[in-house]
């Protein structure tokens, strides 16, 4: 890996062709492959664009969804292939890709040295044999692929009878990948699903080749040591390997929010730092006792990474997540969603995100999955819900039902955003005789839920021409609350330059990653707090979580900052934030006890 940074998965739309932006620089960067309808779509897109074969798959196809995958990601490793065969055979000329190549490189990699002992070389055959190095050190940014675990909804045949397991949604999206000619990773979010981790046992691509080598890698996103342990030696029984643990702040990230019961980021990678050897060295044994009894005689040489990501946003930051903490690289996803080199953002949607304000963003309960989801206020989805409201028919047509899985109200399952399902709660909540504000309430917990299969992609609809007729143009986003500080939009070599700190960008007096995730889990417990009522259970949780925060800043207080104070710059700005949210978590508590009296 040539960077010190990755781009993670960014909704269905947003980075669904960022590797054919930034891949020819030497950036990983992960594509959701949820959707085989927006898949299919870019996939055609571009072989018309470059004029290429375009020979649709279609639904009657057997085992479409897992098709269209497969022969997009393959299109995309092509395309990738080709730019960086294009990029070799060009010339060093100051402004050409290749020169950006190593521009882009952070300035103490032996390449960036390289190339700039190249371009002050006068001597011809040395010139030459600099520039036939750098060319021959050129390596492609890996093209991951994320699954949500979760969105794994089982599909009928045309006479409306379950599939098998494996033409489920995760489990056909799974096949895609390993068909697929990508030598990259699969990152599991959204936690464990028992069924897709089985059938990953059941796919050769995960298993070490006659060479030793695993083609196809597995990393987990996870919030906590805990889950991280638990799930990776669940595969490791299996003979799979987790080659990569993706660390996400539970709150402090885009997308859905899997908030822990309290753990802050920080003691969260204290734990990772001082177990990381003693969880390889327990999963190598379970593996490799796994792998002997599959007669395996070339086992691989073993390697995991560790990463980080959530609401970073410095230099500093950066450097001292990796250094403190043994971390091998950083994830900046909603930064990144600024950079139209990079992701696939419509100008309405960039515009309002360059302009936005810090109460754009929050944690709502827009997902019809159930889970917290961080919204846009200014989003066209967003505006587009309330308009429905208003005409009195809130909801949205359920055309890709991605997310279906209620069924109080028939008997094969909805989506809670769908119109029908929106209505049909509705006219039950009607027959409950509330008060006003009850009533306003529960209507506004109804509507709320928001289209995200058709939202998330509408982007990548719009850019590109792709939309269908009568299909919305309404575009969902999902960006962490960091992207707040971010006002304007940005070329990819001055993000890059701000997360090596080459030049920095403007943040606007913004506060320490660590602070800014600590308000969140604050503003999170004291939302609970207010809906928690006399629950027993809902009180004691409360009470664990507000320890848990107060434990979080106390260790925070003992987190050595010595070195260079990375990631501190300002210490009596971070020791006065930890002070205020251990006053406000106080205040909660006392707040808590007269009430109870």
């Amino acid at each position: 890996m040539k960077h010190g940074f990755h781009i993670p998965v960014l909704g269905l739309a947003f980075s669904i062709d960022t590797p054919l932006k930034v891949a020819k620089f030497g950036i990983n960067s992960v594509v959701s492959i949820v959707d085989d309808e927006l898949i299919e779509r870019m996939r055609l897109f571009y072989l018309k664009q470059n004029n290429l074969p375009a020979q649709p798959i279609s639904k009657k196809e057997d085992d479409y969804r897992a098709k269209r995958i497969t022969a997009y990601l393959n299109m995309l490793r092509e395309m990738v292939d080709a730019d960086l065969s294009s990029m070799r055979a060009g010339h060093f000329s100051g402004t050409s890709d290749l020169d950006k190549y190593f521009n882009l490189l952070p300035d103490n990699s032996p390449e960036k040295q390289t190339y700039l002992t190249m371009l002050s070389s006068k001597t011809g055959i040395e010139k030459k044999q600099l520039i036939e190095s750098l060319k021959n050190s050129i390596q492609p940014g890996d093209i991951d692929v994320n699954i949500m675990s979760k969105v794994d909804k089982v599909n009928m045949d045309q006479h409306g009878m379950p599939l098998e397991d494996k033409y489920s949604d995760a489990t056909a999206a799974l096949r895609g990948f390993a068909n697929s000619t990508l030598c990259s990773a699969v990152i599991l979010s959204a936690g464990m699903n028992p069924r897709l981790y089985n059938y990953l046992a059941e796919l050769p691509a995960f298993f070490p080749n006659e060479a030793g080598i695993i083609e196809k890698k597995i990393a987990l996103k996870v919030s906590d040591f805990r889950s991280a342990h638990i799930q990776a030696k669940y595969l490791a029984k299996k003979g799979l390997w987790v080659s990569e643990f993706r660390v996400e702040s539970g709150l402090n990230c885009g997308g859905h929010a899997f908030a822990t019961d309290g753990y802050l980021l920080g003691p969260i990678l204290e734990e990772f730092k001082h177990r990381k050897a003693e969880l390889l060295d327990e999963l190598s044994a379970i593996y490799h006792q796994a792998l002997s009894e599959r007669k395996y005689a070339k086992l691989p040489d073993l390697t995991t990474r560790f990463t980080v990501q959530g609401g970073i946003g410095t230099a500093e930051e950066q450097s001292f997540l990796l250094t403190y903490y043994g971390f091998d690289s950083a994830g900046w996803g909603s930064p990144f969603l600024l950079v139209p080199e990079a992701t696939t953002v419509d100008k309405e949607t960039l515009d309002a995100l360059a302009m936005s304000k810090k109460e754009d963003f929050y944690l709502s309960n827009a997902s019809p999955l159930g889970v917290p989801f961080n919204n846009f206020r200014k989003s066209t989805a967003e505006q587009e819900r309330l308009a429905r409201i208003r005409k009195g028919r809130p909801g949205s047509p359920c055309i890709k039902k991605y997310l279906i899985s209620n069924t109080e109200f028939s008997e094969a399952p909805i989506c809670t955003a769908a119109r029908v399902y929106q209505h049909a709660k509705i006219k039950e909540l009607e027959t409950k005789q509330l008060s006003a504000p009850e009533y306003q309430q529960a209507f506004d917990r109804i509507t709320e839920k928001t289209c995200l299969c058709e939202g998330l992609a509408a982007s990548a609809y719009s850019i590109y021409g792709i939309r269908k007729a009568k299909e919305s143009s309404a575009v969902a986003i999902c960006p962490g609350p960091n992207t707040a500080f971010f006002k304007g939009t940005y070329t990819l070599q001055q993000m890059v330059d701000h997360i090596y700190g080459r030049v920095a960008i403007d943040l606007h007096n913004r506060p320490n990653l660590f602070i800014n995730e600590l308000k969140l889990y604050v503003e999170y417990l004291r939302s609970y707090m207010r809906e928690m009522a006399h629950d027993a259970k809902k009180i004691k949780f409360a009470e664990k979580f507000r320890m848990q925060l107060l434990a979080g800043i106390n260790y925070y207080r003992t987190v050595d900052k010595t070195p260079c104070k990375i990631g501190f710059l300002n210490v009596s700005t971070f020791y006065s934030g930890l002070q205020d949210f251990e006053e406000q978590l106080l205040n909660l508590q006392h707040e808590r006890e007269k009430r109870a009296v």
